[in-house]
This record gives C-alpha cells, structure tokens and sequence, in this order.
C-alpha cells in the first residue's frame, strides 16, 4: 500500500495525503483528514522517508514494570489501539531499573507515537527526560501516575469492599494484602474507610501471609469479617478457613476484589467469593485512548474513567455471628443403621424371622443433627466415622440434609458404628450397638474441633461416646455460651461432676429406671438429678407424652394421639424440635408441646431419618 493507493481509496490527491500524515493539513477540512486517516490506520500505511522526526509511525509504546500474567489491562491497550489502528509494542522491566532505561531507549529507536509507561518507583521518573526529549505525548500510570485517572480506583474500591462490612454490622476486620501495584491503595482505602466510620486500626490486622500469626489474630481478635485485595489470596484464604472449621459467612464473612479474568474462579466445594469485579480491559481501553487523543492532537473533552462498584454475590458475607441466629451443634454417635423388621422382638432362646432389612444412616447424633435441618435450623454435626465405604454413605446423606459435617472425622483401621433394630409390629423397637469409630471420639477430638461451637446456642449429646469425651462437649459447649442437652443413651450412671453442665436432661422412662433404680415416682427420680445440679428433666413416656420436672415442680405434657408404626426415632424427633424451637426463643413449654408432636409423627412412619419431621409439616400441627 502506497501513497498513491491511499490517495486513490479517499478520492484525494497525493499531496493531500502528504501534509495529513505530516501534520501539515491546517487547511484541510476535519471530515477530509478523519477520511484519509482512517485508511491510513486500517493499512498501516507507513509514508516514505519515515524516519524524519514527525512522521507517524501509527505505534504506541507500553512499558510495564510487573507480571501482568493475570491482568487484561494489556488486552484493553492492545484492542483498543488495533481498533483504532495501531500498532503496540510492549516491554516489560519486571521491576529491574536497567531493564526499564533499556525499555524506554528501544521504544524511542522504533519511534512510537505514543507512550504508555508505568514506573517501577520515584527513581524511575528521572527517566522521564529522555522521553520528553523526543516530544512524544506519554501517559504516565500507576500509583506514580500523572493524575489519579491513570491509575485503576483501588483506593475507592478497598474502601467500598470494607464499608460492605461495616453496613453488615462487622466492627472487627482484617485486611488480607497481597504486594503489586494495588497494594498501598487498597491499604490506604481499607484504612480511611475504617477511621471515617470510627473504628480502630491496628497494624497486627493486616496481614500478608496465610499461616500462624492470622490464626491468632483471628482468635485474639475475634475478627468476623476479611477484605482481600487479591482473589487468588481470598482463594487462598477460605482453604484455610474451612481447614480450621470456619464456616462462611456463617463463622466469618469475606470479600475481595477480582480482575474480569478471575471471574467464577473456585475451588470445588466452596462458595464463590463474594466479590468487586476490577474491569482492567476497560481500564486499558481507556488509557488507549488517552495516549491517541494525545498523538492525534484532538481536542475532545477529557474522559474519565468511571467503575460502578457492585458486590457479585453474597454467598461469602453476612451479619457477624453475635447478630445471627444460634447454631445448634450435635456431639454423639454416628452410625449406620440396619433394620430387621419382625412379628416379636427377639427373646433368649428363641429364633425370631425378619420380614424387611434395610440399612439407613443413623445414630443419634446423625438423626438428631438431620432432624434439627429438617426444622430449617443451622447444625453442625462432631462425631467419629470409619475408613469404610459407610463412611462415605453418611458423608453424602449430611450434604444431602445441608447438615454441616466438617467435625465429623475419618479414623483410620476402624469402621463405622453400627446399630442393628428390630422393630416388631406394635411398632416397639431394640437395638444392638457396634461402636466402631465412635468409642474412638477422644476429649481431645472435641478440644480440636472447637471453633464449630462458635455462636452455638444449644448443644446436643449423647452418651453413645466415651463419658469423658461427652463431659469435653458440655465443658465447650458452656465455653461458648451454649446451653446442653443430654440423652443418657446406652449407660447406667452419669458421674457426678458431669451433673452441673447439663442444662436439660431427656431420659426416657427406661433409661431413667437404670439411672435411678429402685422405686420412687418418676418426678421424685428426676429430682435427684435437678439435686446434683442438672438444670431440667423431660422424661419421654411414649403414648403418655413427656414430664417436665423442674426444682419448683414437674408438668405433664400429652402425647399427640397417632397409631404407632416404628418408635425407633421419637427421641431423637423429640429433642431435634425440642431444640429447634427453643433456640428460635420459644418458651420451654410450648417448645416441650411442640416436641411431643415432632414425636407421634415420627412414631407413625417407618424408620427414623424418613420419620423426621419437617418444618412445614410440624407447623402444620401446631394449634
């Protein structure tokens, strides 16, 4: 393509075409020179006896001065200058000041139109005469920019990204940084947002690594809320949060900035960060067409850049944990059940036919940590599981309940309990245990796993477990500001010193006779717990319903009538509504009423995690 060429396409002569690309064309009209300029772009045209000083090349310089790997703001300056008909040259001194001169020098002997340069440091500036010498326009960008629009709003995004906190009520935030080119803004935006809104910054809550020391500021400062300048770091991050148990946004809440190329980046499993989306391409495109309003000597109104900031999501950000609702935290055993379904409960001696078998995840802890997402409230499930496939049945069954099952841990060489039941066809049932993993549940395992009781209201335990590690649980649970609920399941005494922190004990009329053998009315019997410290008694009674005893007295409550089919679940429906209701702060006495109905539907359906109730069911039924 020649000068003739471009000449013969605009339908101008060629010396027309001269003084345009020679900057010579004072009288020619605007439309003429836009005409012949844009053929010039889209050819690439390059006049001959280009290298005299003030012929366009139609090249813009970039000179970067850090990885851009994973920044589009390159892919912005590069199609907005091809789109506008340039060409780029890009040079990148990956912060090596040699480098850089040596970068500015090339650019010059190729002779760009423009430049786009963004300095390593102040140092750098002093090279900022060898451009100016060569009166080439240059847009300099960065924290070290010519004005604040050559630099992408980090410092307003930081400060948005942490008021997001603020507004959600979270006092106490980390800042997570990661070093580039965003980290002081986004340090000095985090930091303002905190003092305009009189919260108190300190140094020990900005941190730049994941590991010990922010797992202490996290606990000593009970921080609830973390704005991250880098997704790949908030990535990071939540790894190791839900490594250490935190839940989010449930336990803690984070959000982050994210490039436009990070967008629906996720580990699987975990939530999508909740997120700014930095729109570097636009960004790019913008300075693109600062530096050819420069060259092209057009004199439009200045632009500025404008980012709308808009949180993507909100799976990782809520309320602090004092301002949500309690959690309920199930400690106890973890099993998988077998049902043998027959006309007589077996009998020494004799031989007994089962009609049905079936195998369904259970245990106590497992049924009542089911029963307690069915009434649509938070659990967390602590136990023991084997290294068997069982292992793998129960793990899926509490994702499919939305039951949170990160205490719950694989022992290795030991299967999974088991429970074999007979039920008969009075719908009475008897169970045989096979400990497996749970007797394997350590105090110790409960000491570990102590952050899942964060914001517990209640705590729910059986002693399917070890008895020290059942006393563990109550001592956490009262750690943390959570009442407990006791099943004295599958034992014949309960030690003294345990008495004092269980808040609310549920025998039932067996359990409570092997506890307290020997005669005495059951409220007599109960009294004698509430005497060695326990705080309340519910005696189950089946078709009789349950009985309240208090230190003031005892309160029958009547079952709800139903035909009996399968009792094998009622205690564990009863305590999960029980729970439910009373952490959602209704009185013990409806909340007993309520249980009782949670009960007789369970009673009237067979097995017991098909038997639990749900919430729209039980609010059915409530008068």
């Amino acid at each position: 393509m020649n000068i003739k060429d471009i000449a013969q396409l605009a339908g101008v002569s060629t010396s027309t075409v001269s003084k345009i690309v020679n900057h010579k064309d004072a009288s020619i009209t605007a439309a003429t020179r836009d005409r012949v300029l844009e053929l010039v772009r889209k050819y690439h045209y390059t006049p001959y006896g280009s290298s005299k000083p003030n012929t366009t090349t139609w090249r813009i310089g970039v000179l970067l001065s850090s990885s851009i790997s994973m920044d589009s703001t390159l892919d912005g300056i590069i199609q907005q200058a091809q789109k506008s008909g340039y060409g780029t040259l890009v040079f990148n001194s990956y912060g090596n000041h040699d480098q850089e001169e040596r970068n500015i020098l090339a650019a010059l002997e190729h002779r760009v139109d423009g430049m786009v340069w963004e300095p390593i440091d102040r140092t750098s500036l002093a090279l900022k005469g060898k451009i100016e010498a060569q009166g080439i326009p240059e847009l300099t960008i960065g924290p070290l920019g010519d004005d604040r629009t050559a630099l992408m709003p980090y410092e307003e995004a930081a400060y948005s990204l942490t008021e997001e906190l603020i507004k959600r009520h979270h006092t106490s935030i980390a800042c997570l940084l990661s070093p580039g080119r965003r980290t002081q803004s986004f340090l000095h935006g985090y930091r303002r947002c905190l003092f305009d809104h009189n919260i108190q910054y300190h140094t020990d809550m900005v941190l730049e690594t994941i590991g010990e020391d922010l797992t202490q500021v996290l606990e000593n400062r009970q921080v609830t809320g973390i704005v991250a300048s880098h997704y790949h770091h908030a990535l990071e991050f939540l790894q190791f949060a839900e490594s250490m148990h935190y839940r989010l946004p449930q336990d803690l809440s984070l959000v982050s900035l994210m490039n436009d190329t990070n967008m629906h980046l996720r580990y699987p499993g975990s939530p999508e960060i909740s997120s700014y989306v930095m729109r570097n391409a636009d960004f790019g495109a913008y300075l693109c067409r600062r530096i050819i309003h420069a060259i092209e000597h057009e004199s439009h109104p200045s632009e500025a850049f404008e980012h709308t900031f808009a949180l993507d999501g909100e799976q990782t950000v809520g309320r602090p944990p004092d301002q949500q609702c309690k959690k309920i935290v199930v400690v106890g055993s973890i099993n998988v059940d077998t049902y043998l379904t027959a006309p007589n409960l077996p009998k020494a001696g004799m031989t007994t036919t089962t009609r049905n078998f079936a195998s369904t995840p259970g245990g106590k802890a497992t049924n009542q940590a089911v029963g307690v997402a069915r009434l649509q409230h938070q659990v967390s499930l602590i136990g023991n599981v084997g290294s068997d496939p069982a292992a793998d049945y129960i793990y899926k069954t509490m994702r499919q309940a939305h039951v949170d099952a990160t205490g719950v841990r694989r022992v290795i060489g030991a299967d999974t309990g088991k429970a074999y039941i007979f039920v008969d066809s009075k719908g009475e049932s008897m169970i045989s245990l096979v400990a497996g993993a749970n007797e394997s549940l350590t105090p110790d395992d409960i000491t570990e796993r102590d952050q899942i009781f964060r914001n517990a209201g209640y705590c729910l335990i059986q002693t399917e477990i070890p008895m020290d590690t059942v006393a563990e649980a109550c001592r956490t649970a009262k750690r943390h500001q959570a009442a407990t609920i006791v099943k004295p399941s599958s034992c014949d005494h309960l030690p003294e010193d345990l008495l004092t922190s269980i808040d609310i004990l549920i025998p039932n009329l067996n359990e409570l006779n092997t506890l307290i053998p020997g005669p005495g009315s059951v409220a007599d019997k109960a009294k004698q717990f509430i005497n060695g410290g326990v705080g309340k008694v519910i005696i189950t009674l089946g078709e009789h319903g349950c009985t309240l005893v208090t230190a003031s007295g005892h309160k029958d409550f009547p079952a709800h009538e139903t035909r009996a089919i399968d009792d094998t679940g009622a205690s564990d429906a009863f305590i999960s509504a029980l729970a439910s209701y009373l952490c959602s702060g209704c009185s013990l006495d409806k909340a007993a009423h309520i249980a009782n109905l949670a009960a007789g539907f369970s009673v009237a359906h067979e097995g017991v995690i098909p038997s639990l109730i749900n919430r729209r069911q039980l609010e059915g039924l409530i008068d």
